[in-house]
C-alpha cells in the first residue's frame, strides 16, 4: 500500500473542517482574517492526521474526533504563530510564506495565536460523550498537553537552554514536552473520542511519545540537510541561534540512527493492535522518509 493513502485521503477533510471553524465573515473581519491567514496556510495537518488514524485504530468513526483533530492544529497553528515572533525565535517565513506578524504585525499575531488556542478549546468542547470519556475529559487533556506541563514548558525549556551546552537527557526533556505532547494528546484525543479502552490508550500514548522524538530528530536533521523551498520556512536557524539539536550533540549520522531508533520503537507499541493500527504504520514510515 502507497504510504501516503491514508494521510492523502483524509487531508481534504481535514481542510474542509479547518476552512468551516474560522469563517471568513466573521467580525471583526482583521483577527479572523489573521487567524485563517496562518491556520489554513496548508503545513503536513500531522496532528489532526494522526487523531483520526487513532480514532480508527480503536475501531470508532473517524468523524467522531473531527472536533478533536480540528482543535490540536488550531494548537499547533498558535504555537508557531507565537514562536515565530520577535521575542521568541524571530522569524520571518513559515509554510512558504511571510509569517503573520510580518502581515498584520506584531500585535495581531499575539492574538491571532490568542484566538487560534481559544478556538481550540471551543473545538474540542464539541465532542460527543461516550459511555467513557465526557467533553470535560477531552478539555482536560488537551489542556495538559498545550499547557505549562506540556508545549509551553518544552517552549521554556528550549529558550532558557539557548547558547548553552546541554546533555542529551536534557534535550530529550524539552521536546517531550514541546513537540511530542502534542503528538502524543492528538492521539489520545482521537482515541479517547470514541470510547477507546485504557489499554489501547496505554498503547497509543507510547506510540506517541516514540514517534513525537522521531518527528523532532528529523525535523532537526532537515534544518541542516534540506532547503526553504522545500521546508516553507527558513533552514539553518537552529545553528545560528545557538539552539541545541539532536545533530550537534550526536553528529549527523548518529541523530539519524536515534530517528531510525525511535521509529522502530513507535512500530513496536503499536504491535499489540494488529491490522488496525495498519494507518498508524503508514504515518510513522511516511515521517521516516519525509524530506520536508
Amino acid at each position: 500500500m502507497n504510504p501516503h493513502t491514508f494521510w492523502l485521503t483524509r487531508l481534504p477533510r481535514v481542510e474542509t473542517a479547518l476552512q468551516r471553524l474560522i469563517s471568513a465573515k466573521a467580525h471583526p473581519p482583521l483577527i479572523h482574517k489573521a487567524m485563517r491567514y496562518s491556520l489554513l496556510a496548508g503545513g503536513k495537518r500531522l496532528r489532526p492526521i494522526l487523531c483520526l488514524a487513532a480514532a480508527r485504530a480503536a475501531g470508532g468513526s473517524e468523524s467522531l474526533a473531527l472536533p478533536s483533530a480540528c482543535a490540536v492544529e488550531c494548537i499547533h497553528t498558535y504555537s508557531l504563530i507565537h514562536d515565530d515572533l520577535p521575542c521568541m525565535d524571530d522569524d520571518n517565513f513559515r509554510r512558504g510564506r511571510p509569517t503573520n506578524h510580518r502581515v498584520f504585525g506584531e500585535a495581531v499575531a499575539v492574538l491571532a495565536g490568542d484566538g487560534l488556542l481559544t478556538e481550540a478549546f471551543a473545538s474540542v468542547a464539541r465532542t460527543k460523550p461516550n459511555r467513557r470519556y465526557s467533553p470535560a475529559d477531552l478539555v482536560t487533556e488537551l489542556a495538559h498537553a498545550s499547557g505549562s506541563f506540556g508545549l509551553i514548558a518544552g517552549q521554556v525549556l528550549d529558550l532558557d537552554s539557548e547558547k548553552k551546552r546541554i546533555p542529551l537527557k536534557k534535550l530529550v526533556e524539552i521536546h517531550r514536552a514541546k513537540t511530542g505532547a502534542l503528538i502524543t494528546s492528538s492521539l489520545r484525543l482521537g482515541a479517547m473520542s470514541v470510547g477507546a479502552n485504557p489499554k489501547l490508550l496505554s498503547h497509543l500514548t507510547r506510540f506517541g511519545r516514540a514517534l513525537g522524538l522521531a518527528f523532532q530528530v528529523i525535523d532537526d536533521i532537515l534544518d541542516i540537510t534540506s532547503t526553504k523551498a522545500k521546508l516553507g520556512k527558513s533552514i539553518g536557524k537552529d545553528r545560528s541561534s545557538g539552539k541545541a539539536t539532536y545533530p550537534r550533540l550526536l553528529g549527523l549520522k548518529g541523530a539519524r540512527q536515534e530517528a531510525d531508533r525511535l521509529t522502530a520503537a513507535a512500530r513496536a507499541a503499536l504491535r499489540p493492535l494488529g491490522s488496525s493500527a495498519a494507518s498508524l504504520h503508514e504515518i510513522a514510515d511516511t515521517l521516516l522518509r519525509r524530506d520536508h
